[in-house]
């Protein structure tokens, strides 16, 4: 008798060849007159071992991997010997020291269940959440998510808590939940992951805010890249209509909320707030000023508690768990867990969800592996494509919200995109100017006009025949950078400074310069 058989339809996996590996998983067993029982899963985010063909076992699911449609035959022989000895053996899933020692909340299911799968949820605690928040009402719903102090981890981090009492206390006919999935940040993925493989702990966690806060309609706007995971939420959405989660009476609680997918058309300045708000209203995506705040006036003018995917889909664990529980992971007001995504010139590539505190050299060189090439770390990006360059001398910084911002960095999203000792530091502060120049919705000058600017200074200094006329654009570009950084009406062009001054900081060498010019 075969064992079950589990097999990720994570999009990467899929990328890299999961369904050949299904497909030739199905053709031996009907070659050999075996039964299959094979289940398309979540993916655990252990990326460099995709295709990961996991099997059940006495002690616990064995893994195969990485696995190309050619090794099936083989790893098939090894199972009908009963033996899980092979090349590509890895052995207790589990027990692999890179998930091992992970701290696993939001991706408690990750790799374990099937994404479209209601009893798979509710077998591993979907909807507990829910559940208890309509039990105990709205007001202590609210106080829950306070006290767990929860923070958007969008970028801002922005206690979640004071947002939801905003909205909840603000009197209107008609108020929205808004999930910000626009994940554009390079060497991000974990929205997708969690959208593709659990989504119902999405939808959970909108339902929760729906009826906390007294708004009956939601939506999740993801970026048009996903279609796996549009695909998915619309079909979760349907299950969970179907079974009383969404629609008139939300869990049995008497309180109506219901939510649709509206797929972003790609802009880059879609990802804040503000400008998504504009796009769904079917607007071109550009930045509002605030005040008004959206929790006050957000979509449609009416009161709007707009979230990422991450914090959403962190309440429902608060509600299940309960406050102090969540309080327990992280350090000083960075509570909870991170999931972390390394990416770029990285050995192991995947999501690292950890509490915060740990340090960017346990993320980069313990849990990464290093650089793929081989070569000496130069640095990490952290953030995405406006986040700071961070020098292997800072890598004992510990993943924090307040640490990151006491060395002039960010932690952002959680990406973590790695590059060795080849990467040339002055092109990135250009491809910084440039990107923000393209991706910029045209609203406020700095940013419009600045990065074009920025474009064209770091051009200048990099063609400067002598040291001084390096020098004097030296002086042009730091000045547009705080222009940039503290004139800006949202953090696109408030945070392209950042990649630019730290790679001028840590690495002049890269743009002809001294040490001594560098930190003028």
């Amino acid at each position: 008798m075969m064992p079950r058989l589990y097999l990720p339809c994570d999009s990467l996996a899929r990328a890299v060849g999961a369904d050949e590996v299904a497909v030739a998983l199905a053709t031996q067993a009907q070659e050999r007159s075996l039964p299959l029982d094979l289940q398309r899963t979540s993916s655990r985010g252990l990326y460099w071992l995709e295709p990961l063909l996991e099997v059940d076992s006495p002690q616990g699911r064995i893994g195969f991997g990485p696995l190309t449609a050619a090794d099936v035959p083989s790893v098939l022989d090894a199972l009908q010997g009963e033996s899980s000895d092979h090349p590509l053996a890895l052995g207790l899933v589990e027990e692999l020291p890179y998930l091992k020692t992970q701290q696993r909340l939001l991706f408690a299911r990750a790799g374990i269940t099937r994404p479209l799968s209601l009893d798979d949820y509710r077998d591993h605690g979907g909807f507990e959440g829910l559940t208890r928040a309509v039990a105990i009402g709205g007001e202590e719903t609210a106080t829950e998510v306070f006290d767990s102090g929860l923070r958007g981890r969008g970028g801002a981090a922005f206690p979640a808590g004071i947002k939801w009492r905003t909205v909840r206390a603000t009197q209107a006919a008609q108020k929205y939940i808004v999930c910000n999935a626009d994940e554009g940040d390079s060497g991000t993925f974990a929205d997708r992951m969690l959208m593709e493989g659990d989504p119902f702990l999405l939808i959970e966690g909108m339902a929760i805010a729906g009826i906390t806060v007294g708004a009956t309609y939601g939506y999740i706007y993801v970026r048009s890249e996903y279609p796996q995971a549009v695909a998915t939420l619309r079909a979760a959405l349907e299950i969970a209509r179907s079974n009383g989660y969404l629609g008139a009476n939300v869990g049995g609680s008497g309180l109506a909320f219901d939510m649709e997918v509206r797929v972003g058309a790609g802009a880059y300045i879609c990802g804040e707030e503000t400008a998504l708000l504009d796009s769904l209203e079917g607007k071109r995506g550009i930045v509002r000023a605030k005040p008004p705040i959206p929790a006050l006036q957000g979509l449609f003018g009416q009161p709007t508690l707009v979230h990422n995917v991450l914090t959403l889909a962190s309440v429902p664990l608060i509600l299940a768990k309960g406050a102090q529980f969540y309080r327990d992971y992280g350090m000083g007001r960075s509570l909870g867990t991170m999931p972390f995504q390394l990416a770029g010139n990285i050995r192991h590539g995947g999501l690292v969800e950890r509490a915060f505190g740990l340090t960017l050299r346990e993320l980069v060189e313990d849990y990464g592996g290093g650089t793929a090439s081989g070569r000496p770390l130069k640095a990490a990006q952290v953030g995405g494509p406006l986040g700071a360059w961070v020098p292997p001398s800072q890598f004992d910084t510990p993943l924090d919200y307040e640490a990151f911002a006491a060395i002039g960095a960010m932690l952002g999203h959680g990406g973590v995109v790695v590059a060795d000792d080849t990467l040339d530091m002055a092109h990135m502060a250009r491809f910084a100017m440039q990107f923000c120049a393209e991706e910029s919705c045209g609203k406020c000058t700095p940013c419009r006009i600045g990065s074009t600017r920025g474009v064209e200074v770091i051009d200048r200094l990099l063609a400067a025949p002598d040291q001084n006329g390096r020098d004097e654009q030296v002086i042009i570009l730091k000045d547009l950078c705080d222009t940039l950084q503290y004139g800006s009406l949202c953090a696109l062009g408030g945070m392209t400074s950042y990649p630019v001054v730290s790679a001028l900081k840590y690495f002049p060498a890269d743009f002809g310069l001294q040490s001594s010019e560098a930190d003028q």
